[in-house]
């Protein structure tokens, strides 16, 4: 079964004063790892701080198949 994660943006200030959500489809932590460090749009100085956002990130079941993907990303 997919979830659907909610995660924190991983930037620290001052690179990203606001912060951000992105909201992301996948079957296990390790998937939303995986999408997350492979955007090309994403930082990858901070790629260390990926997998503790995704650990602690909010985790909604789906009831319906989706595809595994990055669904939205709001980012400052």
């Amino acid at each position: 079964m997919k979830n659907l994660y909610i995660i924190d943006y991983w930037v620290p200030f001052p690179q990203s004063e606001y912060g951000g959500i992105i909201n992301v489809i996948a079957e296990t932590d390790s998937e939303v790892f995986d999408l997350l460090s492979e955007e090309d749009s994403f930082n990858e100085g901070y790629i260390d701080r990926i997998m503790p956002n995704v650990l602690k990130a909010q985790k909604l079941p789906l009831s319906e198949e989706y595809e595994s993907g990055i669904i939205e990303a709001f980012v400052t």
